[in-house]
Parts: C-alpha cells; structure tokens; sequence
C-alpha cells in the first residue's frame, strides 16, 4: 500500500507562490529523500524516503493569479485545482475532505482563520511567519492542534541558515553568557509599495520580518521574554505614498536570562541597495562576541546595467539537473521540508506531536514571538502617537505570568493578554 501525503496551499503571493509552490512541485515529482540529508534527517530516509506527495490544490483571492500559478507549474510537470476568492480554503476542505496538509501563505493578519479551519477538518498545517499578530489567536491556533492532534509548523527558516547552526552548535557556549545583541532586516521599498501594498497598513516591518530574529533566539537559547520598548517611524510611506504605515520600527526586548536586544526593522530601503534585503546579527557574550553578515556573504558583482550587486545563494538557489530543469533548495526550503518530514511521522510512524515538539519550528515557541508582536504593536502604536503629541515614547511592556502588561503612564497600566507568558 502506497504511502501519500495530500498537500494543498492558500497564498501564492511573494513567498507562497515562489517558495512554496516550488518547494511542493518538487517534493510532487522527486519525493521527500533527497532533502532530508541536508537537514540531518538521513535518519528518516529508509522510513520515509518512499512517501508518494501529492500537490492537490492552490487557492488565491484572484482568479487570475491561480490560473497564472498553474500555467507556470505545469509547465514544471505539476498540475492542480485552483481556487479563488475570500476564503477560498473553504472550498478546498470540501472538495478534498482527507487532505493531509493546508500550508498557509496569505497576508500575516489572515492567517488565522485558515489554520483554524484546517484543523477542525483533520488537516495538519504549515504557516508562515508569523503565526498571527494577535495572542489570542495563536492559542485558538494552538488549542485547536491539539485537540485535533496535528501539527502546526512555523516556516521559521533563519533557524537553517548555515551560519545560524554553527552559532546554535558551536559558538554560542564559547562567547559566554549573551549580555545583548542587535538583529536587523530591513526590506525594499517595492514590499511596502508594491507587493504588499494592499496590506502593510495593517502590518509593520518588525512584525513582517522582525518574528525571524525573535524566533531565532527563542530557539537557539530557550528564552522568554520580559520587557518591551518599541517606537515607529512613518515618514516616507505616509509622505510620499499616502499610506498610514511604518516606515521603520525598533524593538528593545529584554529576555529571562538577562540578555538585551535591539530589533531594527524597516521595509523602505532603496530599490538599488546592492542585495535583495540588508540582514545581520551581533550578539555580545562575557567571554566573546559572533558576528553574522547575512547580507553580505562574499559573493559580489557589477555590470554596467545593474550596478554592485550581492547574492545570498544560502537562502535559496537553483542547481541544475542534467535534464536542464532547476532544483530548488537552501535554508528557505529547508523549514518547509522539516515540517512535512514530521507530518509524515505522524501519519506513517504513528508518532505524536508532542513527541516532536523540539524537532521542527512548533506552535508554541511561535506562540512566543506572537505575543511579542502583539506587545510591540501595542507599545510602538501608543508611542508613535505620544512621540507626535510631542510627549516622548514612554511605554512599554512587561511579560510575566499574569500576562503582557502595557505600562502606559498617560492612560495607566493595562493588562492586554491574561494568560502565563
């Protein structure tokens, strides 16, 4: 008997339709084995290397952007249903009542309400970051795992980059205990004003992109956090773009173990910055320091048309196969890859997920950068608006086990979320 694994997506954006969907197409016609190496999970490969995947439906709000994903991936070998609409993972669910997998791809505020509806239907789920922007909608997320028993993984990809293992494997016992740090990811204009101009006003760069740092150091060190300061800019969008969005945000969060670190996020960076994003991180130890540059990684060139240009070919690259087709991978697929790997564990080898827990970017450490998302959103919000009253930025945010506690001495103290951090 053929072991199969259904996977459907909603979202075919940026992200969803360019690392997702040929991340599936390729599982579809190669299978799970040759991406398990890479990973450390060779160990799954006699287990699991015959598992037959099956990339059953894509569902967009457009009519036109699914029919243009299906051209493009049958053109690849892969052919689907397509979907479209507001919701069109109702419609999906109904049709393919045994799914196994509905990954998530839409914009960060609609995540939820796919994920929760998955689950009820049996499906396990794949999101991407972050899981929500509201803390109360990832323990609905999380509450409805695990009373449906499947797994919601995270597409926390920073965990795989190469640099970041060897930190996670290796550097991070030589430095000492961390004392503070800065991690910083700043995005082109074009994702404000062009890709996700239809909702970056109900974002902002640190919840966009900032959850990839927070996550990273929650999983690396096993850390919680206990305070907040954040502050936004709106400048250039409000100015020249008349959008109501941030410019830039910075986050100071302060973590269990005593360790500070400034998050700096913006998605306004000139369209002819030399690479596709400008990314780094520094964290400070008693005994040592790691630096990691993951922007620029070595790889540098020009040409009259172009200008300077760099390259992260860790992130995501193409290697070309005899046949001339293009295989997909990096750390940018390497997420995904974990995830599915795990499903296929509890479809076929009977195991749990909490059994799993430690082993793939999980609903519960995403819990954690969501209420850090949610607290900096509040802070930043409430500071913007004192900062143009002209009364300075002094709120912040305290995590403990009443909840998260907004220290706002204009208005009061106000606890926004009342469960243990």
């Amino acid at each position: 008997m053929k072991k199969r694994l259904s996977i459907a997506l909603v979202g075919a954006g940026m992200f969803g339709g360019d690392v997702h969907m040929r991340a599936y197409c390729q599982f579809a016609r190669y299978g799970l084995l040759p991406w398990l190496g890479r990973l450390g999970l060779d160990c799954s490969a006699r287990a699991l290397g015959d598992i037959e995947i099956d990339f059953v439906a894509l569902g967009t709000r457009t009519e036109a952007s699914a029919k243009a994903r299906l051209a493009e991936f049958q053109k690849m070998g892969l052919d689907f249903a397509i979907y479209h609409g507001e919701e069109p993972w109702v419609d999906i669910l109904r049709d393919f009542p045994d799914l196994d997998v509905l990954a998530i791809a839409t914009p960060d505020h609609l995540h939820t309400a796919p994920a929760l509806a998955a689950l009820e239907a049996g499906a396990h789920v794949i999101m991407e970051k972050p899981m929500a922007l509201d803390a109360e909608e990832a323990d609905a997320i999380i509450a409805a795992a695990k009373k449906s028993g499947r797994i919601v993984g995270v597409d926390m990809h920073k965990r795989y980059d190469p640099d970041h293992l060897r930190i996670r494997d290796d550097l991070l016992e030589k430095i000492g205990e961390p004392l503070y740090g800065v991690a910083l990811l700043e995005e082109p204009l074009a994702v404000s004003t062009e890709v996700f101009k239809g909702w970056a006003e109900k974002s902002d760069p640190f919840s966009y992109v900032g959850c990839h740092w927070t996550d990273l150091f929650i999983a690396m060190m096993g850390v919680k956090p206990v305070s907040l300061h954040a502050v936004g800019q709106k400048k250039k969008l409000r100015q020249e773009y008349n959008m109501d969005a941030f410019d830039a945000v910075q986050v100071k969060i302060q973590f269990d173990n005593g360790m500070s670190i400034d998050f700096h996020n913006n998605w306004i960076l000139p369209d002819s910055f030399e690479g596709p994003v400008n990314q780094e991180s520094r964290i400070f130890g008693t005994h040592g320091l790691v630096e990691s540059d993951t922007q620029y990684r070595g790889l540098r060139f020009v040409s009259e048309k172009e200008g300077m240009k760099t390259a992260n070919v860790h992130m995501t690259r193409n290697v070309k196969r005899p046949d001339n087709s293009q295989a997909y991978c990096g750390y940018g697929v390497d997420s995904i890859t974990v995830c599915i790997e795990k499903i296929a564990q509890v479809k076929f080898l009977g195991k749990s997920p909490e059994e799993l827990a430690d082993e793939y970017p999980n609903a519960e450490e995403g819990r954690l950068s969501v209420l850090i998302v949610h607290a900096a959103r509040e802070v930043m919000m409430r500071n913007h608006a004192y900062l143009e009253e002209g009364k300075g930025a002094p709120v912040t945010a305290l995590f403990n086990v009443e909840g998260i506690t907004i220290v706002d001495p204009y208005k009061g103290n106000e606890l926004i979320y009342k469960r243990p951090i």
